[in-house]
């Protein structure tokens, strides 16, 4: 990233799950760090508590450094337009990671995202908008099904996940593809993280760029990089950071400058929207230089 706005990168793969184990696997948390173009081996993080300390190490040795840092999470940011008023009354997406923050209870055992979820259908008409009811008991007013639902939010879906093919609603908690429950559990996460730092951290796309910048990340727009790279016995998780930090430590400093530049919209944004060919195309390169490399 020559003459870019950020020095160093760490990408993160989020998980709303309990704690996995001390043995790497998948649907695990998995992060990647590229200091100075070179990017490192991921890392397994085997909860959100080892997780956050680890991420607010690394955090604080950038900051010791002087190094401009961005730190992406794969999950959403924000929800669709009106919710954060609705729950907060405030129209502040970071408004709604404090919510969630003084509400969620997490350990490595079990946390109270599917009741919490369940709570806030309550407050709503009907039974909605939240479903995916991972747990074996029943929790009232969170049904397990999508098509159980009474009450739907009225634009399902933000801006960005409508142009970002394949992306999944923040209602849904369980199952392929669901976003939700990272959402949750990943909040109150960047809320305490903004708390540690503050004044140091800046929310892109709401608060411009900072000393740290946390940014919204989705790998499955390089799901095809991702597939290149793959061995048989690699993690997807782990290989999905390691190639979106090698994509974006390749880029130009102009490139990740044009896809910062959007509009601060109250639904957020995922870097590299409106700007697949280019990233993808930096992480096919990525993927065949390390493979030149050995």
């Amino acid at each position: 990233m020559d003459d870019g706005p950020f020095d160093s990168l760490l990408m993160v793969d989020w998980s709303g799950g309990n704690d996995t184990g001390s043995t790497p696997r998948k649907d695990a948390i998995w992060a990647c760090l590229a200091l100075g173009g070179v990017v490192e081996a991921p890392v397994y993080l085997r909860n959100r508590s080892v997780a956050e300390a680890w991420i607010g190490d690394r955090i604080a040795e950038e900051l010791a450094a002087g190094r401009r840092f961005c730190v992406g999470f794969d999950f959403p940011f924000a929800t669709p337009a009106g919710f954060a008023l609705a729950m907060t009354g405030q129209d502040d997406p970071l408004a709604l990671w404090d919510w969630f923050a003084a509400r969620v209870q997490d350990g490595p055992k079990g946390n109270t995202r599917f009741d919490i979820a369940g709570e806030i259908n309550r407050m709503f008409p009907g039974v909605g908008p939240f479903w995916g009811n991972g747990l074996a008991r029943e929790i009232a007013d969170l049904p397990r099904k999508g098509n159980a639902r009474s009450f739907r939010w009225p634009v399902p879906k933000r801006r960005v996940e409508a142009k970002a093919a394949g992306a999944f609603e923040c209602w849904q908690l369980s199952g392929a593809g669901a976003v939700g429950s990272q959402m949750i559990m990943g909040m109150p996460v960047l809320a305490r993280l903004r708390q540690q730092f503050a004044g140091q951290i800046a929310v892109w796309p709401w608060e411009g760029l900072a000393a740290v910048t946390l940014v919204e990340i989705w790998p499955s727009l390089l799901r095809d990089a991702v597939r290149a790279a793959e061995g048989p016995r690699d993690i997807r998780d782990a290989v999905q950071v390691w190639v979106l930090a090698g994509a974006i430590a390749r880029l130009s400093g102009d490139a990740v400058r044009r896809m910062l530049d959007v509009g601060p919209d109250a639904e957020g944004w995922i870097f590299g929207v409106d700007h697949e060919a280019e990233l993808r195309d930096s992480a096919r390169d990525f993927v065949a230089a390390s493979d030149s490399a050995g």
